[in-house]
């Protein structure tokens, strides 16, 4: 299985251009889409979300995870191996609290070219043929590296709001066994007290939550939190007691 986790949208060219990629070189290989929609030009943010959301994997399935402004750049292309799972992506930061969090894992820069790589979609040219690759277990050519030590400007966990969903509910860079299960939430001038489930609130009240993948996450009952709380990707939070 590959699983595509891309700042590239659905609208536009860009994520059926590397789909067909991958139907040409891995067609009998399931692709599946996880994130088209990762924070646009933000592989901070986004490595929070990785790391929460490709644990529920089967064994060997390859992500391949595009969040690259600096495309076209010095920056390297990576393949990351743990225990678990295969990732490819760029040397930015978005595999950090993947790397972080797994360990052993094993880090390689991909050294392969392909005939045709244009400056400015990697993704399509670079990292779907190997992310292909992996799939059918072959590994290209690559330079393995040592162990790295952690990225001092990324926190164990982000007490940032890192992605807003379907249904305006902000999800965070925070798991939620970082804080106790009775912490008051302060954002924006406002405190998000916690329940276990949205019916657990009024409709119309704010809640924080533990959800489905072990991140704080802040919604509102029946109501879009995005719009009632003024929440956007980026805005800060606290977590006290009440």
């Amino acid at each position: 299985m590959i699983v595509l986790c891309t700042d590239f949208g659905l609208e536009g060219p860009y994520t059926g251009q590397v789909k067909a990629v991958l139907l040409q070189q891995a067609p009998a290989t399931a692709v599946v889409d996880l994130f088209s929609d990762l924070p646009v030009c933000n592989p901070k943010a986004s490595a929070y979300l990785l790391s929460a959301y490709s644990q529920n994997f089967e064994p060997d399935t390859v992500f391949m995870c595009v969040v690259d402004p600096g495309v076209g750049s010095e920056r390297d292309a990576l393949i990351l191996h743990t225990d678990q799972h295969w990732f490819v992506g760029p040397d930015n930061g978005l595999l950090e609290m993947v790397t972080r969090r797994c360990t052993p894992h094993e880090l390689w820069r991909i050294t392969w070219r392909p005939e045709r790589l244009s400056s400015t979609f990697h993704g399509r040219d670079l990292f779907a043929p190997v992310a292909a690759m992996l799939s059918a277990g072959r590994m290209p050519d690559a330079e393995q590296l040592d162990p790295r030590p952690p990225r001092a400007d990324y926190p164990n966990d982000l007490f940032e709001v890192v992605y807003i969903d379907h249904y305006g509910n902000a999800i965070t860079g925070v798991r939620s066994a970082a804080i106790p299960e009775s912490s008051v939430l302060s954002v924006n001038g406002l405190q998000i007290h916690p329940a276990r489930t949205f019916s657990s609130m009024p409709a119309g009240q704010a809640l924080w939550y533990a959800n489905s993948n072990g991140q704080v996450e802040i919604a509102v009952n029946l109501g879009r939190a995005c719009d009632v709380l003024g929440l956007k990707t980026g805005d800060a939070f606290t977590a006290g007691s009440k």
